[in-house]
Formats: structure tokens, C-alpha cells, sequence
């Protein structure tokens, strides 16, 4: 097998319960479930990656608490150890092979940014087990979905984002992050349940 699964920012404060919750984001966790009960053994590894963002410092001016704009700034979110950076519940972590953390203290959207307690990071993982494939799901389809598959591709992985595994924060903002990946060369299609 040389493919992988990248689940994206499966967390509570991007499903509806959270700080920054996106619509159908229990949905899609529960979603993810399924699919990886059904399929995690067609992978070599399967990466979960979180925002960790520091509890004590804007996380180099992503945090707004006070007027963020929504598109570089944001509300508090996902600070390491809290709920809000836990895994939704609907998400099932026990085929996950490999957790990374990102956004320790600075902006961070792509799972590439991420590293794992062991330091590993994604290229490393990719180089180590010989993965020329990778399937994208999670949250949010317009942000962290669309900045992690984007890093696929210029990794030249061959990239396909399951469009029913993943959801955004706005409707418009998704389809056109979808199309954008389509058009750099990512198969987007349903999850093959």
C-alpha cells in the first residue's frame, strides 16, 4: 500500500458545539467513522492532525478575540488541552496511526504544519512509508481541507478529497475551494462507502 489518509481538524470547536463550528461538522466526524471502520486497512497510515494553539498569546496575531475578520483572524479556538481541542466525539481515533499538532503559537491551516509529540511531521511520515497517494477529509472544507490538500499536491502526491467526508465554513467559499482543487489536479469525488 502506498496511500494515506489525512483527516483534518476533526475537533469540538469546528463541529456545531464549538467555538468555530461548521454546519454538518458532527455529521462528518461520525462520516469519517464509518468510512475508516469500513476502509482504514486499505491504508499505510492514517494522520489525524489538531489546531494546538497557545492558551497565553495570540498565536501570532490569528487570535481576535476583541474583531477578528474571519478570514485571517479568528475567535479564540482550539487552545491545546481544552474540549474545544479535543477530537469530536463522533470521530472514532482508533485506526488513527499518527497525531499531529499545529498551530503551536502561530497561524497554521495545512495538516503539513503539524507535528507529532515524537516530532515527526508529515513529509517525514510520507518519505518513511513510501505513500505516493493521499486520501483528504475533515474540517473545515474552505480552510485547513483546502490548505492541507493544496501541500499534497505540491508534495506531487496524487490528492482526492472526498467530498462527503468533508464540510466548510461557508457554501460558497467550499465549492470554490473544491473547484480550486480540482482544477490544481485533485480528484474530488464521493467516498467510495
Amino acid at each position: 500500500m502506498t496511500r494515506a489518509l489525512f483527516i483534518v481538524d476533526v475537533q469540538n470547536d469546528f463541529t456545531e458545539h464549538g467555538a468555530l463550528g461548521v454546519a454538518g461538522g458532527d455529521e462528518v466526524a461520525e462520516r469519517i467513522s464509518r468510512y475508516l471502520a469500513a476502509h482504514a486497512s486499505e491504508y499505510e497510515i492514517v494522520v489525524a492532525s489538531r489546531d494546538w494553539h497557545d492558551g497565553d498569546n495570540d498565536n501570532g496575531g490569528h487570535f481576535a478575540p476583541e474583531g477578528p475578520d474571519f478570514i485571517d483572524t479568528w475567535p479564540v479556538h482550539c487552545v491545546g488541552g481544552t474540549f474545544g481541542a479535543d477530537y469530536d466525539e463522533g470521530f472514532d481515533t482508533t485506526a488513527v496511526t499518527h497525531h499531529l499538532k499545529k498551530g503551536q503559537g502561530k497561524p497554521a491551516y495545512s495538516l503539513f504544519e503539524g507535528v507529532g509529540d515524537d516530532g515527526v511531521t508529515a513529509a517525514v511520515l510520507l518519505e518513511q512509508h513510501g505513500i505516493h497517494d493521499i486520501d483528504v477529509v475533515g474540517l473545515a472544507t474552505d480552510y485547513c481541507v483546502r490548505a492541507s490538500a493544496l501541500d499534497a499536491l505540491a508534495a506531487g502526491r496524487g490528492v482526492r478529497v472526498f467530498s462527503d467526508l468533508v464540510a466548510g465554513v461557508h457554501p460558497e467559499s467550499s465549492a470554490a475551494a473544491l473547484a480550486e482543487l480540482a482544477a490544481a489536479g485533485a480528484e474530488v469525488e464521493p467516498a467510495q462507502a
